[in-house]
């Protein structure tokens, strides 16, 4: 499965490993000489600091009363050595995933009693989770306007604001609502858990409940919500490729038509996100930035042939309609949400910074970032490109020029990046 393995003969030699190195995934025997898998596995789950590791038992005891025990002692899954081979890489990917999902977490505890938030945050702080506290639905609306966590547990009966009116606050706030909230209450009765469901509650514990019961809770709402949210993510990310990839091919066919600018959108997105990686910018901005160098002259489907595919150079009403381009760039993605983080390149690209370009005339930092990177690696393709009314340049003139033109027409920090990342292509 590709994991570094560490080995253990025992319970007691595992405990002294566990001590010295860090691990996502602990299996364990039951049957060892000196400390047993179950003696082991409450040991762990009782360390201050190595708890929230989870641990699968895999076992030759297969009686229910010893696979209950497994759970007790803190076990996250138990396989039976007769199953091995078909369920134990299944179940390590599986407790792995939902670890993944859970590590870190924060979940935010309101209750009035400081007993009840020690013994719930000691339990959560074990499993894993970061906790935070308040004594009331006030004091937790303010903490909530500094931190949002993953998770509310709330009492019910509070002074200051109670449970209820918590509840609505954060179902009213959309910066909040997606938040799974569960009650905690002493009130079993079916007609104010029924009216909770429906302010936004996601579950009703009664008190007093087993402290080990909210824990499986908690992690079960948190690894079922998180797990939505991958879910919805994968798919939008999915329709946004397929998306994307059916613009380009539209940008492509633009393109073929012209033996001058063939390929044009492809080498763009390629220098910039050179520009990208010199700038230190993270893995989901550089990805920003490939699809910003591929759809960048996107516009241009909106501009006629005749201006488009013109021989020679254009007149001052020809060139009028052309500098068109990056606004109905702008206008045909507008309507889709999951490519709205790309229009600023779109629209700005030919802004410069000496406040001369189009179509808006900005000037400066006024300019998005995306668009400036994507204007340098715009204008030394264009330059290196041959043209019907002249030959393009070498490398060594366009970089000259590119240079020259830092600070009027071009970000000084975008060019410097991208001078860098030419410096190294030559390097290497």
């Amino acid at each position: 499965m590709g994991a570094i393995v560490t080995e253990a003969g025992d319970g007691a030699e595992g405990l002294n490993i566990v001590d010295s190195q860090e691990f996502d995934l602990i299996i364990t025997d039951v049957e060892m000489p000196r400390m047993d898998g179950f003696t082991f596995c409450s040991k762990l789950k009782s360390h201050p600091t190595k708890s929230s590791i989870p641990v699968v038992i895999l076992s030759s005891k297969e009686k229910e009363e010893d696979i209950e025990l497994g759970f007790k002692v803190g076990a996250a899954s138990y396989v039976l050595k007769s199953n091995a081979r078909n369920d134990l890489p299944r179940r390590v990917r599986d407790v792995l995933h939902k670890h993944s999902l859970l590590r870190g977490r924060t979940v935010l505890v309101v209750d009035d009693s400081p007993s009840i938030r020690k013994l719930i945050s000691t339990a959560l702080s074990k499993a894993g989770f970061q906790v935070i506290c308040a004594e009331n639905g006030k004091e937790a609306l303010k903490l909530l306007s500094r931190c949002t966590p993953d998770m509310i547990l709330s009492d019910l009966h509070m002074p200051e604001l109670d449970g209820l009116g918590f509840c609505k606050n954060v179902h009213a706030n959309k910066d909040l609502d997606q938040i799974p909230f569960i009650i905690m209450s002493s009130d079993g009765d079916r007609a104010k858990m029924r009216q909770l469901l429906q302010y936004g509650a996601s579950a009703y514990l009664v008190k007093p409940f087993n402290i080990d019961q909210l824990v499986v809770t908690a992690e079960r709402f948190l690894s079922e919500h998180f797990g939505r949210i991958l879910k919805e993510r994968k798919r939008l990310e999915s329709e946004r490729e397929l998306l994307i990839a059916s613009i380009t091919s539209l940008i492509l066919a633009l393109e073929a038509r012209d033996q001058y600018t063939r390929g044009h959108s492809e080498s763009v997105a390629s220098l910039v996100v050179d520009i990208a990686h010199e700038m230190c910018l993270d893995e989901d901005q550089i990805e920003r930035v490939r699809i910003a160098g591929k759809l960048h002259d996107l516009g241009k489907i909106g501009i006629r042939d005749e201006i488009l595919l013109k021989p020679g150079p254009l007149s001052n009403s020809e060139w009028d309609i052309l500098k068109q381009h990056p606004r109905i760039g702008a206008e045909i993605l507008a309507p889709i949400q999951s490519l709205a983080d790309i229009i600023p390149a779109l629209s700005g690209h030919h802004e410069r910074i000496d406040g001369k370009g189009y179509p808006g005339g900005l000037r400066g930092s006024k300019i998005p970032l995306l668009a400036r990177m994507v204007a340098v690696a715009d204008t030394y393709d264009a330059l290196t490109s041959n043209r019907p009314y002249r030959k393009g340049f070498s490398n060594e003139d366009a970089l000259a020029i590119v240079e020259d033109v830092k600070g009027t027409q071009l970000c000084p920090e975008c060019v410097q990046s991208f001078l860098k990342s030419m410096e190294r292509k030559t390097f290497v």
